[in-house]
């Protein structure tokens, strides 16, 4: 079974580690200690727990891939513009109309959700967390 560290696991939920520690100490994520005392957290928990967090922040919405950040960029033109959020370490770009920018008042520093209904999404998984066979 996979384990993570708390900076892991911190990184994979777009948190800061002392919010994973509370967690834990608050008895809302599972962890245990490793041979050398760092505090580990099982990846069937951690995806339970991401499972929960994401079902708790309901947003009456048919699109489940939501993803809050900082609006980084935005470039205008007579009838287009781009988005770019930093959200977490991912960089999301939307592509709309002037309108719907201006009317948004999309500038860098605010804070914007990019809602994403696809009918394909690749699934990729890094090759530094495969597990050997």
């Amino acid at each position: 079974m996979a384990m993570f560290r708390i900076s892991e696991v911190a990184g994979l939920l777009g948190v800061s580690a002392d919010t994973v520690r509370r967690w834990v100490d608050q008895g809302r994520l599972q962890a245990r200690r490793d041979g050398q005392g760092h505090r580990m957290v099982a990846g069937a928990d951690l995806a339970a727990f991401a499972r929960a967090q994401a079902e708790s922040s309901g947003s009456g919405s048919s699109a489940r891939n939501r993803f809050r950040g900082i609006v980084t960029d935005v470039v205008r033109d007579a009838v287009m513009a781009q988005v770019e959020i930093a959200a977490g370490p991912f960089r999301v770009v939307s592509l709309m109309s002037r309108e719907a920018a201006d009317e948004l008042g999309l500038e860098p520093g605010v804070v914007a959700d990019a809602v994403i209904k696809s009918t394909n999404v690749v699934v990729e998984v890094p090759d530094v967390l495969r597990s050997p066979r």
